[in-house]
């Protein structure tokens, strides 16, 4: 099946701040949607990149040797290996681009890590 849609209108009907959920899949990878407020915390993907692109709002990554400052439209990509942080100081709206196996916090435990099976509940839209 064929479908058009928006992310945005996906990442609107997210609830809960800092946990990723799976809209659809190319490949071997996931594109997903989140709503980010406050900070999460420091962690790299040994294996994989990761593609953040603001939808809404305006996020900041920290990397151990500078501070990306993404506003809305604006997408980059954290190299696989590096250590980020990512910050959103208001409510921002987020698609990130992964490999479907990327653990949300890398190897770092944190209150905030979500395994692959809470991404992969379906929000109501996508029932």
């Amino acid at each position: 099946m064929h479908k058009q849609f928006l992310p945005l209108n996906y990442a609107n009907q997210l609830e809960e701040f800092w946990s990723p959920r799976v809209i659809a899949e190319v490949d071997n990878y996931h594109i997903k949607v989140a709503k980010l407020k406050g900070e999460l915390t420091w962690h790299n993907h040994e294996e994989e990149d990761e593609l953040f692109m603001v939808l809404k709002g305006t996020l900041i990554i920290q990397l151990e040797n500078e501070t990306i400052n993404l506003k809305e439209g604006e997408v980059f990509v954290v190299p696989k290996g590096v250590k980020h942080n990512p910050i959103a100081k208001e409510e921002c709206l987020v698609m990130l681009f992964e490999k479907n196996d990327t653990k949300h916090t890398g190897d770092v435990k944190h209150n905030g890590s979500r395994n692959i099976k809470d991404q992969l509940r379906p929000l109501p839209h996508l029932r």
